[in-house]
């Protein structure tokens, strides 16, 4: 008869049997079990309207492309969510990226262009073009609002805008708001909580002078290190001339100009004296050169409309990239210039950036 070692031994071993017998069962089960495949791209219900054009009235707002941008093919330039759930593209680490908005004769967006009506030059000469797309991508924003005394009266009207530019904006966008003076305050970070940003427009303390160039200067690199996402812009709102930035007008400019820079809208809402049309001249350098337009609105009112526009305008662009003939590891400026041309439309005007100074780290958000 075996003693109780032996007994207990046994037991053991039917018992670990049992285990493994079970586990074997479980993991069938697991294993058939259908798995739910996720989607590259996300859903997105709003359809892009017409945006203006920088040099004439835009198109009225309820004008609609004669079609829906084009889905691009698989060996194209992609876009996906990322494991933290943000919007990024993937691209070549040698890949220049320009974001154009094409307008044609009649001032009116043009939607409808394959890649093939596009030619790139970058310091003259063409370049190949890589990829191509023309969607609705969600982009990181930052809003840059004056908060100079003579601010005070127009605050409320042009925060309502900012909002209104938030609402008609994609829902995955990513904004920060900063307010200025003399000095520049990040009043909110990243979000698209509309209540958020709300708050943060409402820290009204309109009194000094007028530090725009800083507050540009900060916010661009806000955008460059914190951006998640690889579109970025900013949106200035200002009704004087800067008289209190440490940085200077061209430092402000080569510091959007460096690779992989937002595009900047600006809404001047100036006078006629002299001081304005100075403004008015380093808002519409500022806009030009970064693929972005300068609006002066005659009236307060026309403010929010115009906040509008600028979300059509960024949510119709097409994204080009190519690879520079030029290594861009040689550095320097580069001078960049693109065409359309397509049958069926007259002349059409492309706007991008003007240039970027090659060998900067790009932003990690875009680098995917």
């Amino acid at each position: 008869m075996p003693g109780p070692d032996i007994t207990r031994l046994r037991n053991r071993a039917r018992a670990a049997r049992f285990v493994l017998f079970t586990f074997v069962i479980w993991a069938g089960v697991l294993l058939a079990m259908p798995v739910r495949p996720q989607s590259s791209q996300p859903q997105n219900d709003v359809k892009p309207a017409t945006a203006p054009s920088s040099t004439a009235p835009s198109a009225a707002p309820s004008q609609a492309p004669a079609s829906s941008p084009q889905t691009p093919k698989k060996d194209e330039h992609d876009q996906k969510l990322n494991d933290q759930g943000v919007f990024v593209f993937r691209k070549d680490v040698d890949e220049v990226l320009l974001h154009a908005s094409v307008i044609d004769d009649k001032q009116h967006i043009v939607t409808t262009l394959e890649r093939g009506a596009f030619t790139v030059f970058e310091d003259g000469k063409p370049q190949t073009i890589i990829s191509f797309h023309h969607e609705d991508i969600p982009v990181s924003i930052g809003i840059i609002i004056d908060n100079s005394g003579s601010m005070r009266e127009k605050r409320n009207k042009v925060n309502q805008a900012a909002l209104n530019l938030v609402r008609a904006s994609n829902p995955k966008d990513e904004v920060f708001l900063v307010n200025f003076n003399d000095e520049y305050y990040l009043d909110q970070d990243f979000t698209n909580d509309l209540l958020k940003l709300k708050e943060a427009l409402e820290k009204i303390d309109a009194r000094g002078g007028t530090a725009l160039y800083d507050a540009v200067v900060a916010s661009a690199e806000h955008l460059k290190l914190h951006a998640r996402l690889e579109k970025k812009v900013l949106l200035i709102v200002t009704d004087g001339e800067d008289n209190a930035s440490n940085e200077t007008l061209e430092q402000a400019v080569k510091q959007l100009q460096q690779e992989n820079g937002p595009s900047v809208y600006a809404i001047g809402i100036l006078g006629d004296e002299e001081h304005p049309k100075r403004a008015r001249r380093a808002l519409e350098i500022i806009a030009q050169r970064t693929g972005g337009i300068a609006f002066f609105p005659k009236t307060l009112d026309e403010v929010d409309e115009i906040s509008r526009m600028v979300a059509r305008d960024i949510r119709n662009q097409y994204t080009i990239g190519y690879h520079p003939t030029n290594p861009r590891g040689n550095g320097g400026f580069r001078q960049i210039r693109v065409e359309a041309k397509t049958k069926g439309h007259g002349k059409m005007t492309v706007r991008t950036k003007s240039g970027y100074y090659a060998g900067a780290q790009p932003a990690a958000a875009g680098s995917q």
